[in-house]
């Protein structure tokens, strides 16, 4: 059976009716290409699946992209260590930028990664649009997507975790301690990852025979001040809730100030749950119970995938979720009884055996 020939640049270049150095310039990322000219190749050159020749000279040069929507949290700075470890591991080096928008990474950004030849690209919580994926390819810059905003398209890697299976976790431990009135503060509702934490928290007390109360449900945006406003927002409520699942443990400091202003207490007054165990929750006061997502190791693993699509190995669509597990710290307790409710009647007798009047 014969091979596909491997597409050249030369027959780019004819097919667009443009020189063999404007094709160039355009897989390099140079600027002096007229915008319509560039997307012409770039379509070309996505269709044809065109890759750099390797060789002499252009081999890896020991960079990966590390690529924010926003960094505003500390939840950020594990995936930043979790992606430089795993990359010094392999002798390169990290580049980090921040878009400061979830749109996925412009035209202008795509021209300066293809100027410096990097090796590859781990774009976090943001969306990546056919065009821009096709953009990527078209430079044979391969990347991979850490907690996609939304749901990945074919052919894109992504890292993630077990977003609805932590939320059902958090969820259960409250029920479990005896909470029926949760609150639940999560993320951005477009975002993948929140939306399978609050769908989390909807099966555990779906499956424990508990009405979910739409009104006990709020959507922030990952942030201290998100977790304080709809914090407040829950506990004034004429029947507040007992406990707080909040998305992440930024929201939980938030809820935690919110209660205090409140002269409510954690846990006694209010238990919280958070979401990602950063290192500030096990020094929070009370210590903070929480779903541990392992961020550095997924940042790890997107760099090792990135590297590996760049030798050319796995270039099938890989989409992995590592596992969340529950934390429980103080921050969580039994609701507090009612002022004037009667206590349980003690039980009598012996070997687990209980005598009735």
């Amino acid at each position: 059976m014969p091979t596909k020939r491997r597409v050249t640049i030369a027959q780019i270049a004819e097919e667009a009716g443009v020189s063999v150095p404007t094709v160039s310039k355009v897989i390099n990322g140079r600027p002096e290409v007229a915008s319509a000219t560039r997307q012409r190749v770039e379509r070309l050159l996505h269709k044809h699946g065109y890759q750099r020749r390797t060789g002499q000279g252009d081999g890896p040069v020991g960079l990966l992209d590390l690529v924010f929507a926003e960094i505003e949290s500390p939840w950020a700075m594990e995936l930043v260590r979790g992606a430089e470890a795993a990359a010094r591991d392999a002798g390169a080096s990290i580049v980090m930028s921040v878009l400061h928008t979830h749109a996925g990474p412009g035209r202008d950004w795509l021209e300066r990664i293809a100027a410096r030849r990097t090796d590859g690209v781990i774009i976090v919580s943001s969306k990546v649009s056919a065009r821009q994926q096709g953009q990527l390819s078209a430079r044979s810059i391969p990347f991979v997507v850490i907690d996609p905003e939304g749901e990945p398209a074919p052919g894109v890697a992504s890292v993630g975790a077990t977003n609805w299976h932590g939320g059902l976790a958090a969820t259960r431990h409250l029920i479990d301690l005896g909470h029926t009135r949760i609150g639940m503060i999560g993320g951005p509702p477009d975002m993948l990852c929140s939306r399978a934490r609050i769908d989390g928290y909807r099966a555990a007390l779906e499956t424990a025979g508990l009405e979910i109360d739409h009104g006990l449900i709020r959507h922030g945006d990952f942030l201290v001040n998100s977790g304080h406003d709809h914090g407040h927002d829950l506990l004034s409520l004429p029947d507040p809730p007992t406990a707080i699942f909040a998305g992440c443990d930024m929201q939980a400091f938030g809820v935690f100030e919110a209660a205090r202003q409140r002269g409510l207490r954690v846990p006694e007054d209010l238990s919280v749950v958070g979401f990602d165990d950063l290192p500030l929750s096990q020094s929070a006061w009370p210590p903070l119970t929480t779903v541990c997502q392992p961020l550095q190791e997924m940042a790890a693993l997107a760099a090792r995938m990135v590297l590996a699509m760049g030798r050319g190995e796995g270039a099938e669509t890989r989409r992995v979720e590592l596992s969340t597990d529950l934390v429980v710290r103080e921050s969580t307790a039994p609701p507090r009884k009612p002022a004037g409710t009667a206590p349980e009647p003690a039980r009598r007798g012996g070997g687990g055996t209980e005598i009735e009047d």
